[in-house]
């Protein structure tokens, strides 16, 4: 007879501490890509990712999680009713993976689970946000978020870890998301830059990072926040999550290391810009394949996609789509390679989930033949179309009617003032002079002295780097 439902402390503990991590890992993400922008748009490519955590957050309480991760309907969506958020699940039964021969299922209660899933929701449609900086009207992005989560991401969620059809019947592997999380995000990412335009003056004129250290912190937090994201989807505490773990370390150490190399030999200045960019490659490659592959293929898996992504964030140069801040490049390319990986050197030896659970097989590598890398392909195909099509109609839709591009002048004048009133940094003078501090310390004054009494020396005709000035 089954004993009666427990809830395991530990892992729900650990799922708890992970749901806190992945969560960070968003206002993470509204930094880095704060600091990749220009000064005059930082604020509304954070207010993206800031408005992603409310909207996303309460979609998916309501319905979201029902879509995902209801029962099976038709291999496409789940009972819609399952979860609904006018339900309440707090009784002892109420465990994730429950059964009448299981009752404890994991030992996790049904709403940790709920919030671990949620906050994935909420960065994935944060993702997107990088590729249509500078340019996107507010409401715009709104209604977009709230059309492309109910169509693309509570479907392709449940397709791959709901029951639906890639991960029951192709058998496609994904850890923790590099199908339904990057090669998804980036997919949509393209369409709706298409859809936009490119930015005033691209690629003419310079428009580089404005703020390195944000850049820099962005990618620590969101380095950081990682593990939650990959290890916590093991979702109980054993062997599998130190695994995921010491590979997500060991991936994204790599392609720092390769990113910077391609800069060394291209350009012989290996950048911080460029440091920070292969951590999220390496993060974003290894997050399909973190549980299913061995410590030594993650180490080569991180080179390849450091190398391989530094290379890609060029093609929107050969082919004129101007995806702002590299989502294409990297997320949507760097989730592409992950999730080949698996196909190469998924092995059972490290995880035996993958044949027992998946029904998927060994990579090529390991004896399994072709037949995972056919289907690790096909799954990435199949939402790579789907997340495409629909952001691409849902993007035209929304600029035919209400507009989803800001005006000309607004993005010329700054879109932070035009949609938010607001702006990033205060450069008025302190105290209502006319210099602010360098000025009260007699640096550049005209007519002002220096603390040594030489002359100031004249303006320089030299422009100020666009790396610091925005």
């Amino acid at each position: 007879m089954p004993e009666a439902p427990t809830i395991d402390g530990a892992n729900t503990v650990w799922l708890l501490v992970s749901t806190a991590l992945v969560l960070l890992m968003t206002p993470g993400l509204a930094l880095f890509y704060g600091g990749l922008n220009r000064a005059k748009g930082v604020l509304n490519m954070m207010m993206m990712s800031f408005s992603a955590i409310g909207l996303i957050s309460i979609l998916w309480w309501f319905y979201g999680f029902s879509v995902a991760f209801g029962a099976d309907v038709n291999g496409f969506w789940g009972d819609p009713g399952a979860y609904l958020g006018t339900r309440t699940f707090l009784a002892e039964t109420d465990l994730w993976g429950a059964t009448a021969e299981n009752p404890s299922g994991i030992g996790i209660p049904l709403y940790v689970f709920m919030a671990f899933q949620m906050v994935f929701a909420v960065i994935t449609v944060a993702l997107i946000s990088g590729a249509i900086a500078d340019r996107a009207r507010f409401a715009g992005w709104l209604l977009f978020a709230f059309g492309w989560a109910t169509l693309v991401y509570f479907p392709v969620a449940h397709w791959v870890w709901g029951g639906g059809i890639i991960g029951a019947d192709i058998h496609a592997l994904d850890f923790a998301g590099g199908t339904a999380v990057h090669i998804n995000a980036g997919a949509a990412a393209l369409a709706v830059a298409l859809v936009l335009g490119k930015r005033l003056g691209w690629p003419r004129e310079g428009m580089k990072p404005h703020n390195i250290p944000l850049v820099a912190l962005g990618a620590g937090l969101l380095w950081f926040g990682w593990f939650g994201f990959n290890a916590g989807s093991e979702l109980t505490v054993d062997s599998v999550a130190g695994l995921a773990f010491i590979n997500t370390q060991l991936a994204t150490a790599a392609a720092v290391l390769g990113w910077i190399a391609v800069e060394w030999i291209k350009s012989r200045k290996p950048t911080m810009v460029g440091a920070s960019s292969g951590a999220v490659a390496g993060l974003v490659a290894i997050t399909p394949a973190c549980g299913f592959i061995a410590p030594w293929a993650a180490v080569l898996l991180g080179i390849v996609a450091g190398i391989v992504c530094a290379l890609a964030v060029s093609l929107k140069y050969r082919f004129g789509y101007d995806d702002s801040l590299d989502v294409v490049g990297v997320h949507f390319v760097g989730g592409w390679i992950g999730s080949l990986w698996l196909g190469l050197f998924a092995t059972n030896s490290v995880n035996a989930a993958i044949t027992d659970v998946v029904g998927a097989s060994d990579g090529l590598f390991y004896g399994g033949g072709l037949t995972q890398l056919g289907r690790q392909a096909l799954a990435g195909l199949i939402v790579t179309v789907w997340s495409f099509g629909v952001a691409w109609v849902l993007a035209f839709v929304i600029e035919k009617t209400i507009g989803f591009r800001v005006k000309g002048e607004a993005e010329v004048e700054g879109i932070d003032i035009a949609e938010h009133a607001e702006s990033s940094y205060d450069l008025s003078p302190a105290g209502g002079g006319t210099g602010g501090a360098f000025a009260m310390a007699g640096i550049g004054t005209p007519g002002g002295s220096t603390t040594s009494g030489a002359k100031p020396e004249a303006d320089s005709a030299e422009p100020v780097s666009a790396k610091v000035a925005g």
